[in-house]
């Protein structure tokens, strides 16, 4: 963009939030730009406990507004991307000397009833002396609750929100760091550099949103040149994901002694994920690793459960993210609403700045159109909220439909192994056809890097989704991290950095 052509809109950000505002406002029309200092969802984005949820404790909260918009997302998320998120039965072990039940079954009968639930099946209480989903636990643990939500993919979700977003117009620019913004004219003119040059160029745009996540403080204070910037409270959450501790397919909701509460999911088909903390954090987001406390924290409160501990050598890999918090002043870290906020900065005659505070993985969408409003009252209007009944990329098949375009897929390419059929619908939905696009036989898939990785999968991911690094295709598009060795993810970074020198990091 030059000068004398601003764009309509530039975002700061490449996390749920800056990719859902993007895809929402390129739909209606506006144009936009987004960059992202690292890849897409490499922050809080990929680091959640992977839950479109109502947030069930945070009913304790008066939460009730967020809880009940969160439930009604529920239904909404899962019709547009029902490859990435599905629904999940949640067990809720009655714990004595915790929380009654009473109040459990009181929380559970407003989870039902407030967020409009049609598809997904109602609350209901088990006997975990004949239930298999006792089979696991202590016998001390005899009854339970268990109620539905709904399992996503978060990192994919990102990605393609911000692929659905490029292909209605809108820039998507991973590896590009803004270093500078400032009002000139009525418009921003955006310094950004490029990661992978170090090359400075500078584009303009009629208004700013800032979506940076647990940055967001920083893009004020050192690129925008605020003073005296404290919107946001850092709050640290790892998860360790463990050898498969059950073979059921539901997940386990386990409270703890000291109130917080615990996740116990099945993940990946191998395994287990246990999480999550919340602790305060200070210093760089980009450094945030679990600490030798929070293991033991959650390994020994997952272990008040099973009846076979969670033991260190059990785990397989640990993740450990920041989530930017609005800070609302909360004396503890698991009581900091998860709310988000907007707010505006619009002297008069000069280009806006919309900036994000907080927010969930679940409300994204909501988060978006409330912040194309205000876009709008600046920019004018330009078309109706159209995102509730729009599938995401690969997601245009029925809620019901899954196992059957599995089906199809491995009857159109019968070499496939069956799991490896399932696993790419599972990422790609409809577009595993795109991928598999002149594939006719084993040889075909090119080089296999192992697992069940090969060449084809690794060049639609850098041709159609910003993959640069075999960090980028392990841990955010695929989880095939969970299955290859070291020696094997080294090899494929060599390939991808040696096709990726032919190319840029801008998708089409």
């Amino acid at each position: 963009m030059s000068r004398a052509e601003p764009c309509d809109l530039f975002i700061v950000g490449g996390g749920i939030n800056g990719c859902g505002i993007a895809r929402d406002a390129a739909g209606r029309g506006f144009s936009v730009i987004l960059a992202e200092m690292n890849d897409l969802a490499s922050g809080t984005s990929s680091w959640s406990t992977k839950l479109i949820h109502g947030g069930l404790r945070y009913l304790e909260y008066y939460e009730f507004r967020l809880v009940r918009e969160a439930l009604m997302e529920r239904e909404v998320l899962w019709r547009n991307a029902p490859h990435i998120i599905w629904p999940m039965r949640f067990v809720l072990p009655h714990a004595e000397g915790l929380r009654p039940a009473w109040l459990l079954r009181l929380g559970l009968f407003l989870y039902d009833h407030i967020g409009g639930r049609k598809l997904l099946p109602a609350t209901r209480t088990l006997d975990m002396r004949s239930d298999p989903a006792g089979r696991p636990l202590k016998p001390l643990f005899s009854r339970a609750f268990e109620y539905s939500d709904c399992w996503v993919n978060d990192a994919r979700l990102v990605v393609l929100n911000a692929r659905d977003a490029a292909e209605r117009g809108a820039r998507v620019m991973t590896r590009t760091k803004v270093i500078g913004a400032r009002r000139e004219g009525g418009v921003w003119r955006i310094s950004i550099e490029d990661g992978g040059t170090g090359r400075i160029r500078e584009v303009s745009a009629r208004l700013l949103v800032n979506a940076a996540g647990p940055w967001v403080d920083r893009v004020l204070s050192e690129t925008v040149g605020q003073n005296d910037v404290r919107n946001v409270r850092l709050v640290q959450g790892s998860h360790i994901v463990v050898r498969r501790k059950f073979d059921d397919p539901r997940a386990y909701f386990f409270q703890n002694r000291d109130g917080r509460i615990i996740f116990a999911i099945p993940y990946e088909e191998d395994f287990t994920l246990i999480g999550t903390t919340d602790q305060d954090y200070v210093g760089d987001p980009a450094k945030a690793s679990i600490s030798e406390q929070e293991v033991d924290y959650l390994c020994a409160a997952a272990s008040e459960y099973f009846a076979v501990p969670v033991r260190r050598e059990d785990i397989a890999w640990t993740y450990s993210g920041v989530r930017p918090l609005y800070d609302d002043g909360a004396s503890k870290a698991q009581e900091a609403t998860r709310d988000y906020v907007l707010t505006s900065d619009a002297p008069a005659g000069q280009a806006p700045l919309l900036n994000v505070f907080g927010g969930k993985i679940t409300t994204y969408r909501r988060l978006a159109e409330a912040m194309l409003t205000r876009i709008e009252a600046h920019l004018g209007r330009r078309s109706r909220p159209w995102t509730d009944g729009a599938p995401l990329p690969g997601g245009d098949f029925p809620v019901d439909g899954f196992d059957a375009l599995v089906a199809a897929t491995q009857s159109a390419y019968p070499f496939l192994e069956p799991a490896h059929a399932r696993r790419l619908v599972r990422l790609y939905g409809t577009r595993a056809r795109r991928l598999l696009e002149g594939v006719t036989g084993p040889a075909d898939l090119g080089v296999h890097f192992g697992a069940d990785l090969y060449e084809a999968e690794v060049r639609y991911l850098m041709k159609e989704e910003w993959a640069v690094t075999s960090a980028d295709v392990l841990w955010r598009r695929t989880k095939r991290g969970l299955k290859l060795t070291s020696d094997q993810a080294a090899a494929l970074d060599a390939y991808m950095h040696e096709a990726g020198s032919r190319a840029g990091t801008e998708a089409a």
